[in-house]
């Protein structure tokens, strides 16, 4: 060896390798070699000081601010303790609040549907003025409109006639039309 006096060794119990272009940590003040200089590699107990981070709370999705020197779980915990937003009944909000108007349909949806004409919320399949049987100033919206309506109500209600009674299907099957049965 001719100039033992320049370099220094690692710090690291394991290395001790004489390094002519030393290298100091900011947080524990120890020096290292190239090496061992991370805080992750020389197992630094110090670098909580230095290592600069905004943990996210667990809970609530929050960054949590942390000083210089502070654990960052001591910071999260407290955090929690104190003033973390994370109620159990704020987090199950309704998404649904908009409920149809037509009487007797429960159906809600993620968007309001607002009826142009008589400016009510209904669901998908009530939001044509013809499906809720919108009334402006006491008529129907449109005079073949409420036909097609009236007409739909009747086959409707003749289906389910011909339907509910056995007696009623058998003279159906025999004259082969639903108009037979409801003249008789």
């Amino acid at each position: 060896m001719e100039l033992p006096d320049l370099g220094e060794h690692c710090s690291e119990v394991t290395c001790k390798q004489l390094d002519f272009l030393p290298m100091k940590c900011d947080a524990c003040e120890d020096v290292f070699c190239k090496d061992h200089i991370t805080y992750d590699q020389h197992k630094c107990s110090s670098a909580y000081k230095k290592d600069a981070q905004v943990p996210v709370c667990p809970l609530c999705g929050t960054p949590v601010p942390v000083r210089r020197g502070e654990l960052a779980d001591i910071a999260v915990g407290q955090h929690i303790d104190r003033n973390c937003s994370n109620d159990p009944s704020k987090r199950k909000q309704k998404i649904f609040t908009n409920r149809c108007c037509k009487p007797g349909c429960k159906k809600k949806e993620l968007m309001r549907i607002e009826c142009d004409q008589c400016h009510s919320n209904f669901c998908l399949s009530h939001r044509h003025p013809l499906d809720h049987e919108c009334k402006l100033q006491g008529q129907a919206v449109s005079k073949a409109g409420y036909a097609a309506l009236i007409r739909s109500q009747k086959t409707s209600q003749q289906n389910r006639a011909a339907i509910t009674s056995p007696l009623k299907l058998q003279e159906v099957k025999q004259s082969g039309s639903c108009r037979a049965v409801a003249e008789r």
